[in-house]
């Protein structure tokens, strides 16, 4: 009952409609905890926040959005952690604006864990996704945590990926975490609340708002060591996010791309500006210092290709040049397919791709 009625005093602190976060952090600096704010008098807190937000602080009732928020952390897996807790998200403190308090679905510790931001865009192209997929798929199995914001494209890419290694992933929402947006993604949604961690610093029941997206963006930067953008327009939120990452004295990643594309005009843009060209996982890694010491493998182990049919694949190929054509006849794959096996092994060295359309084996080491 004592650990409830101190979290109400959190939630009805975030609650209360028009008193934002910078406001809060003053409340707490004046008064130290959100009990005592409550219990202070009118003129303390006109004199800390001013007039109309010691109105609003002294009279809001919102004990019934308290009891629903309370009634949801009860459910399995979903939790409300506050900056009081020792599971809050430590990365965050150094981040501006921390949130005073954040609702997260699934796996807690992952939230301490060492992560990479992975972000780009909304309209991404399927190579855009296969390379999202396979770096985060590569860093997740070196033991980073792959956050990102569950928007379709490569954000979707980067939590599949990330789900399938031992780091898993992080989605930071926009919305309430009762609720899933895009609802296209929900499927995946609930793979993350399962296996990896789904947070909003939004209260329950928050639809998907615009201005929420940018505010989000600064958490999945905040939550990572580095952050790499894999496909991006030159007007994009995924540029936000790595701005917001450089301004916190982060590594940012891009990945090149044809200078024909438009979603690449936002990643040489950043390489420009200082970002770390990348076209292979090591390059992350070694940049973050991530040595084998910590996850127990080499680099040539992270980036091995984890897919069943690649060795079949590289068989087919022999060591002549082949068009995807020729591939497809050899192996009775789709292009889509052949393509998607394709990337990772050229990102690894195993496959180039030559002009015309082409491809190449170039390592003859065991798959």
């Amino acid at each position: 009952m004592a650990v409830d009625a101190a979290l109400r005093h959190w939630l009805r602190l975030t609650l209360v409609p028009g008193v934002g976060g910078e406001s809060r952090r003053q409340l707490l600096k004046t008064f130290g905890s959100p009990e005592a704010v409550f219990s202070a008098g009118p003129g303390s807190l006109r004199a800390a926040v001013g007039t109309t937000l010691a109105e609003r602080l002294l009279g809001h009732d919102c004990d019934a959005d308290i009891d629903a928020a309370l009634a949801w952390a009860e459910q399995p897996g979903n939790h409300v952690v506050t900056l009081a807790d020792g599971t809050y998200p430590q990365a965050l403190l150094a981040a501006a604006d921390p949130p005073v308090l954040l609702y997260a679905k699934g796996r807690l510790e992952l939230l301490n864990q060492p992560a990479i931001a992975i972000v780009g865009s909304r309209n991404a192209t399927k190579q855009g996704e296969a390379t999202a997929e396979h770096f985060a798929a590569s860093l997740s199995s070196a033991g980073l945590t792959v956050a990102s914001g569950l928007a379709l494209g490569i954000d979707a890419a980067a939590h599949r990926g990330g789900l399938a290694g031992r780091g898993s992933t992080i989605a930071v929402i926009g919305t309430g975490a009762d609720r899933i947006y895009p609802s296209r993604n929900a499927d995946l949604a609930r793979q993350i609340a399962e296996r990896g961690v789904v947070v909003s610093e939004f209260s329950l029941g928050t639809p998907a708002i615009a201005a929420n997206f940018p505010r989000r963006n600064r958490l999945i930067a905040g939550l990572g060591r580095g952050c790499l953008v894999v496909e991006a327009a030159e007007r994009s939120g995924s540029l936000i996010t790595a701005r917001l990452a450089a301004d916190a004295g982060l590594e940012v990643f891009a990945i090149p791309g044809s200078i024909h594309s438009p979603l690449s005009k936002g990643c040489h843009a950043l390489i420009r500006q200082g970002a770390k060209l990348v076209d292979r996982v090591e390059d992350i890694l070694e940049e973050l210092r991530w040595e084998a010491a910590v996850t127990g493998t080499t680099a040539a182990e992270t980036s091995a290709p984890s897919d069943p049919d690649a060795a079949g694949l590289l068989d087919a190929m022999g060591h002549e040049l082949c068009t995807l054509d020729a591939l497809a006849a050899r192996t009775g794959l789709t292009a889509d397919r052949l393509l998607a096996m394709l990337l990772p092994l050229e990102l690894d060295g195993h496959v180039a791709q030559l002009p015309g359309g082409r491809y190449q084996r170039i390592a003859r080491g065991a798959v």
